[in-house]
């Protein structure tokens, strides 16, 4: 086996490469990542690595052998597939790893994302719905030093850009939400979808997970014509009408 191939090759079902494609496989059937869109990058805990998803490929027929693996420091890549090309997403990913210290992006194609940027404006918000308390506040307890999470009384939002021809062309914007919305864990991209960041993979898979059900959520919510930003018990008086 070359040194290449040892980077991407593991029995331990944990490793990225084997993690990306389960993932891939799950979201493909979430309906996220559907002919060849979206993708997922993991940070390999133990070597830095980065582990990129390729441009071009059936999630749901991902392979280990498909995987481009980055050196973090050099940004070169150890491991290319000769069948693919990199994902535009790449710069995205790497600009996540390095200025939000993430451990993992997720980037899919999900209709409520897109959905939702068409409802919103600049920003996606929705407030007092429970699952809101799985996504981070970006503040830290003082005592324990760990990270705290949104309360139910508090409003989720999330940044809204515009799509570009090319996803590396996002960039620019991308970089301008970190300056902007410094404690987000995402960006919804108009028309497009959205990126999610977590400090490791199964992080950024629970804020995937509870983002998606929250924009479901408010699509509902705002059929029914009730904002869902509003106060606790302002649902009623827009249920109830003039």
């Amino acid at each position: 086996m070359s040194s290449e191939d040892t980077l991407i090759h593991s029995d331990d079902p944990r490793h990225p490469a084997n993690l990306i494609c389960t993932l891939c496989k799950q979201f493909f059937y979430n309906n996220w990542c559907t002919g060849t869109g979206g993708g997922i990058s993991i940070k390999d805990p133990e070597t830095s690595h980065y582990y990129l998803a390729p441009s071009g490929v059936q999630k749901e027929q991902m392979r280990p052998e498909d995987l481009f693996v980055m050196d973090a420091q050099t940004l070169d890549y150890l491991r290319a597939p000769k069948l693919y090309k990199p994902s535009a997403c790449t710069p995205l990913f790497v600009a996540c790893y390095q200025k939000k210290d993430a451990g993992a992006i997720i980037h899919t194609h999900s209709q409520n994302a897109v959905v939702c940027s068409l409802i919103f404006g600049d920003e996606f918000r929705i407030a007092n719905i429970e699952q809101i308390k799985a996504i981070p506040s970006g503040k830290v307890d003082p005592v324990t030093m760990k990270p705290i999470a949104l309360s139910f009384f508090d409003t989720l939002r999330i940044p809204i850009i515009e799509n570009m021809a090319h996803e590396d062309e996002l960039i620019d914007d991308l970089h301008k939400t970190f300056i902007d919305y410094p404690n987000t864990c995402a960006v919804i991209v108009r028309r497009h979808g959205i990126f999610v960041w977590g400090p490791a993979i199964d992080k950024a898979k629970i804020f995937n997970e509870a983002i998606d059900y929250l924009m479901e959520l408010a699509i509902k919510m705002h059929k029914l014509g009730i904002p869902p930003d509003c106060g606790i018990g302002e649902e009623k008086k827009h249920l109830a009408g003039p």
